[in-house]
C-alpha cells in the first residue's frame, strides 16, 4: 500500500485518454513524478501537456513514452530505460485496453490477437517487468512501498452475451490480478495490488471498436472502421449498444480515479466504480454454488435482452 503519494514515481499504460488520463492526472495532482505511456504518441503529447497546465506543474515531473503494451520487446526497452533513467515506479497502473464484441464464434484470429494482445498481453508484460523491480526497491529499503494496479472491468465478473471476446481477455486480468496478490503475499509486505473492475463509464474505450491494432492506425486519422470492413453483423450491433451505454455513463472518468487511489491508500484489492452492480455478480457466483444454469443478464433490464435478441435474429 502507498500512504503517501507526494514525489514518488507512478507509471500508467493508456495514458492518453479515458481512466488513464483520469489517473495520470490525479497523480500528477497529488505531487507524483509521472511516467505516460500510450500507443498514440500525438495524443499522449497533447494529454500530458494538458494535464501539466491544468496543475502548473513543472514539466521534469511528467515523461512520456509511445509503446505498444502488447509488444514484449517495446515493453522490455521501454523497462530498461526507466530502470537506467528514472526512480523506480512505487505506483503502476497497467490500464492500456480496447474493446471488441460479437458472437464469439464470429470473432476472427486476428480479433483475438488485438483484443488479448492489449487487454491481457498489456497487463502480463507490465506485472512481469515491473514487479520485479518494485520488490528490489522493497528490498533495498524496508520503508519503500508499492502498489500495482491492473484495470479488467465488470465484463471481467460477468459474461454479459456478445461480449465473449472482451470478457474473457478482461476474466484473465481478474485471475493475473488475483494470483498477483497472493504471490506479492508470499514473498514481502511492502508490493501489493488491486484489480479495478469499472462499469460503463464515459471513456473513449467504445471508439477502439474501430480501430485495427496497428502503430500506424493508431498513431494516424487512418485508422480502418470495422463496421465498413470486414465486421460481422453481431459486431455492429455490439458496438451500437456499447456506445449507447458507455455515452449513457453517470460515473466520470475523474470520479473513478479518487476511488482508485483511495483503495491504495486503503489497500483495498477490488474496486468498482458501480457498488450497486455486485448484484449481477452475486447472482453468477450463487449459480456456480447451486450449480446451476448461467443466469440471465438481463433480468433487472430485460428489454435490454430482448432488443439485443431482436436484433440478431433478425439478421438470419
Amino acid at each position: 500500500m502507498i500512504k503517501e503519494f507526494k514525489d514518488k514515481t507512478a507509471l500508467i499504460t493508456g495514458a492518453a485518454s479515458g481512466l488513464g488520463l483520469e489517473f495520470s492526472r490525479r497523480a500528477l495532482g497529488l505531487g507524483m513524478n509521472l511516467i505516460m505511456i500510450d500507443i498514440k504518441d500525438d495524443q499522449l503529447q497533447q494529454a500530458s501537456m494538458d494535464i501539466n497546465h491544468d496543475g502548473n506543474s513543472s514539466p521534469s515531473k511528467i515523461k512520456c513514452y509511445s509503446v505498444d503494451v502488447s509488444s514484449a520487446s517495446e515493453m522490455q526497452s521501454l523497462a530498461d530505460r526507466i530502470r537506467d533513467q528514472h526512480d523506480t515506479p512505487s505506483l503502476v497502473i497497467n490500464n492500456a485496453g480496447v474493446s471488441g464484441g460479437g458472437l464469439v464464434w464470429e470473432n476472427s484470429a486476428k480479433d483475438w490477437e488485438r483484443v488479448l494482445g492489449v487487454n491481457l498481453m498489456g497487463v502480463i508484460n507490465g506485472v512481469r517487468l515491473f514487479t520485479p523491480m518494485m520488490l528490489e526497491a522493497a528490498k533495498r529499503d524496508p520503508n519503500w512501498t508499492g502498489h500495482i494496479v491492473n484495470t479488467a472491468s465488470m465484463a471481467g465478473l460477468l459474461t454479459p452475451p456478445n461480449m465473449g471476446i472482451y470478457n474473457v481477455s478482461k476474466h484473465a486480468v481478474v485471475a493475473l490480478t488475483e494470483t498477483l496478490y497472493q504471490d506479492l503475499a508470499l514473498v514481502s509486505d511492502q508490493v501489493t495490488a488491486s484489480v479495478l473492475c469499472p462499469y460503463f463509464v464515459p471513456t473513449s474505450i467504445n471508439q477502439s471498436f474501430n480501430e485495427t491494432h496497428s502503430r500506424k492506425s493508431l498513431n494516424t486519422d487512418e485508422s480502418i472502421n470495422l463496421l465498413d470492413v470486414a465486421t460481422t453483423f453481431s459486431q455492429k450491433i455490439g458496438k451500437e449498444m456499447l456506445d449507447k451505454a458507455v455515452n449513457s455513463g453517470k460515473v466520470s472518468a475523474a470520479d473513478v480515479a479518487i476511488k482508485v487511489f483511495d483503495a491504495i491508500v486503503q489497500n483495498q484489492f477490488y474496486i468498482f466504480s458501480h457498488p450497486k452492480s455486485l448484484g449481477n455478480v452475486q447472482e453468477r457466483m450463487q449459480a456456480i454454488l447451486d450449480n446451476k444454469q448461467p443466469p440471465n443478464p438481463f433480468s433487472k433490464r430485460p428489454e435490454i435482452g430482448e432488443e439485443l435478441k431482436a436484433a440478431l435474429r433478425s439478421a438470419t
